[in-house]
């Protein structure tokens, strides 16, 4: 599963460029709160080789209920990056989507003030 370049955002970690991507529009259960907020990363030089996938214990900024959520900053994407390659993601090799939940022990809830929509 490649990534489209529209849309999608660049960051470099540990001397790797990598594309990552939310989706434009929450799905229905995102939309409810009942799925929390994901995105997508992939080697931005490497085009179709292994995805990695990161679920955040926070829904998503665009939500329906207005419920606090904390928006995907390059840091997070960088740090889950760090934290998938370390358990075994192989971002240069192609294969099957490697999924990272990263839940509550992610800490990028820890000392950030929620984002509120109007």
């Amino acid at each position: 599963m490649a990534l489209s370049k529209r849309g999608s955002r660049s960051v470099v970690v540990d001397g790797n460029r990598y594309r990552w991507l939310v989706r434009r529009k929450p799905t229905y259960s995102q939309g409810l709160t009942w799925s929390p907020l994901s995105f997508a990363v992939e080697r931005a030089d490497m085009p179709g080789c292994a995805t990695l996938v990161v679920r955040v214990a926070s829904p998503r900024p665009d939500n329906w209920m207005n419920a606090a959520a904390f928006p995907v900053l390059p840091s997070m994407v960088a740090t889950a990056v760090r934290q998938a390659l370390e358990r075994g993601w192989q971002s240069d090799r192609p294969g099957s989507p490697f999924t990272l939940d990263l839940g509550d022990e992610g800490g990028f809830q820890a000392g950030r003030r929620a984002h509120r929509p109007a």
